[in-house]
């Protein structure tokens, strides 16, 4: 839901603002979902999980998974679309908090994936 207000802010498409926000996204929620990150990280991205915890795994998991998205051309932050520090509470102010996923954001936390995906 973050993606489509930076969309009703910017016109940026809605992959577009998706690759924009995910790892940020992905990070803060990542102590939520560790098991299903860590197994991401070694079924998706080859991460071999020897010696390392859990959280190292992940994490390992969601950089390969950036350098891709660099790799293929992504938009990877939000100021690529044209947004400014002046617009993130609007745009968190317009971002629907939805029930479910790993974690319920609040206000305060949709501000700060915005300010990390600058």
């Amino acid at each position: 839901m973050i993606g489509q207000s930076i969309g009703a802010y910017t016109d940026a498409t809605h992959g577009m603002t998706l690759s924009a926000v995910s790892m940020a996204y992905y990070r803060h929620i990542m102590s939520y979902g560790l098991a299903k990150f860590r197994r991401f990280a070694v079924n998706v991205w080859n991460v071999d999980p020897d010696g390392k915890t859990d959280e190292e795994i992940a994490g390992e998991g969601l950089c390969a998974m950036e350098a891709w998205m660099k790799e293929i051309g992504l938009v990877m932050n939000i100021r690529e679309l044209g947004v400014t520090e002046e617009m993130l509470e609007g745009i968190a102010d317009g971002s629907f908090i939805c029930d479910g996923g790993y974690k319920t954001l609040n206000h305060e936390e949709i501000v700060e994936i915005l300010k990390e995906s600058m």
